[in-house]
């Protein structure tokens, strides 16, 4: 038995009602081991749609010229959001499926660093840079494997390049096992006004399982930095489904959590890809939780976040009532992109960095992925997109129920017929097929109205969406992502 507060409500239209967060009474939620199993299949975890798996080499950095003119045409439109990616760690986490480079060699970030500055103005060039900067978040990898002088060097060029609202959220990753105090109220005189910080599990036996052994006193020191500097936001990231996690030491863990008093945290699900990823080969796989355990696991965390005052989101992320995430939610504004959820679905996300990915209304491009061919093509003065996908008009439509979905718990059939000109059942019918069966579980309800998620189905949204999922019914597609459970 799984316990879970029920989302909140409030009076009005029926589908109004889902995108607001409700009341603290407790329901019970009974997963039986059947249910568990038909649910624990692979798939997407909806950052976007389509997901990476369909960007194509026939989508590069031509395609992307050829488009200037209709992005031109949005100089004076809308706001940015910007991404960079800083790829190097001193040491390897058994279970990041990131894209990094190992390395104690401060001058490989030195050197890089001096491909980033030229990459800036470029993109600034192409994408217009007098649109207002409204987010910006530095993430890897490791961002402070830069020095506090380097990071400066990078801001300052972003600056030159973009023009950056007074307010504009600036965040940035950091690894408590490699910076100091001094170094957090540093980033904070640079303009960084929120941190987020990689923690993954309190317990020493699941650190030393994943090769990430942190200990409490340095996370507890730079908390207390942070809170003393005055960030605006703090944030935690934490994995359930590691090694040797139990429900006793991960509630511990989240007790720890609790303490702290992060303003929002990420709660992610471990997801053990092997065959993509050498380093989690390292990691012993009769210790991983089974899914039902895992599922326990969240059941129990979502309680216990819930008792201490935390909103759940939705998926992997929680906040304080009172942070922009929570309110985005409340006010049916909440986005999602390839940093999680975010509160600013009115921006254009442009990548910059190696494997970093750009996001428009009408596609989408990922710079390359590999280190020596990233410098290579900066070098060469190019813009280092290798790949991306131009979307359809399904693909937005189904990118709009999706993501309704995972933000809102909720999508109004009425209005996606009156917006898109079509007859929902007649254009859906085969996905309102499978509905039935998720209604049939307690998962969802609908109606000629809307489709609502329920609190059963908060904690399945990913097998909720991947019903939308045009690109899920091509045979191969699925080998390439986590299992939901």
């Amino acid at each position: 038995m799984i316990q879970v507060k029920a989302p909140r409500r409030v009076s009005g239209d029926a589908c109004e009602q889902s995108r607001k967060p409700e009341g603290p009474a407790h329901m019970s939620i009974n997963f039986s081991p059947e249910l568990i199993r038909k649910y624990d299949v692979a798939g997407p975890r909806y950052t976007s749609y389509p997901t990476a798996v369909q960007f194509t080499p026939a989508f590069g950095a031509r395609e992307l010229a050829a488009q200037r003119s209709v992005i031109a045409g949005r100089v004076t439109g809308g706001p940015l959001s910007l991404y960079v990616h800083i790829p190097f760690c001193a040491k390897v986490c058994f279970y990041c499926g990131c894209t990094k480079v190992v390395t104690n060699n401060r001058a490989r970030g030195a050197d890089y660093l001096a491909r980033l500055l030229q990459e800036i103005p470029r993109r600034a060039a192409l994408h217009g840079g007098a649109r207002e900067v409204r987010q910006l978040h530095l993430g890897g990898g490791t961002p402070t494997f830069l020095s506090t002088d380097q990071l400066a060097e990078l801001l300052a060029t972003l600056r030159a390049s973009f023009h950056f609202a007074p307010d504009c959220e600036t965040s940035i990753e950091v690894d408590p096992r490699t910076v100091m105090p001094d170094t957090i109220h540093a980033l904070r005189a640079l303009g960084f006004n929120r941190v987020s910080l990689g923690i993954q599990d309190f317990d020493p036996r699941v650190q030393l399982a994943v090769n990430r052994v942190q200990s409490e006193s340095a996370t507890v020191a730079v908390v207390a930095a942070a809170r003393e500097a005055e960030f605006e936001s703090v944030s935690f990231d934490l994995i359930y489904g590691l090694p040797l996690q139990s429900q006793a030491s991960f509630s511990r863990t989240i007790a720890k959590t609790i303490a702290l008093r992060p303003n929002r945290l990420s709660l992610f699900n471990y997801a053990h890809l092997p065959h993509m990823f050498k380093t989690q080969r390292q990691i012993d796989a009769t210790q991983l939780p089974t899914a039902e355990q895992k599922l326990a696991l969240l059941g129990a965390a979502i309680g216990q976040l819930s008792d201490a005052g935390y909103d759940y989101i939705g998926m992997d992320h929680f906040a304080l009532p009172e942070d922009e995430l929570s309110k985005a939610r409340a006010a049916g504004t909440l986005h999602r992109n390839f940093q999680g959820y975010s509160t600013h679905a009115e921006c254009d996300l442009i990548g910059l960095g190696m494997s970093a990915i750009s996001s428009f209304d009408d596609c989408f491009v990922q710079n390359t992925k590999e280190l020596d061919d990233y410098q290579t093509r900066i070098d060469n003065g190019e813009i280092p997109v290798t790949r991306g996908y131009a979307l359809s008009e399904d693909d937005r439509l189904r990118r709009e129920i999706i993501m309704g979905l995972a933000c809102q718990g909720v999508v109004d059939r009425a209005d996606v017929e009156r917006r898109w000109g079509i007859d929902f059942d007649r254009y859906f019918a085969g996905e309102i097929a499978s509905l039935a069966g998720m209604a049939d579980d307690g998962l969802i309800a609908f109606d000629n109205r809307c489709i609502r998620v329920l609190t059963p189905g908060m904690l399945l949204l990913r097998n909720i969406c991947m019903n939308f999922d045009h690109y899920l019914r091509q045979s191969d597609t699925q080998q390439r992502f986590s299992r939901a459970i």
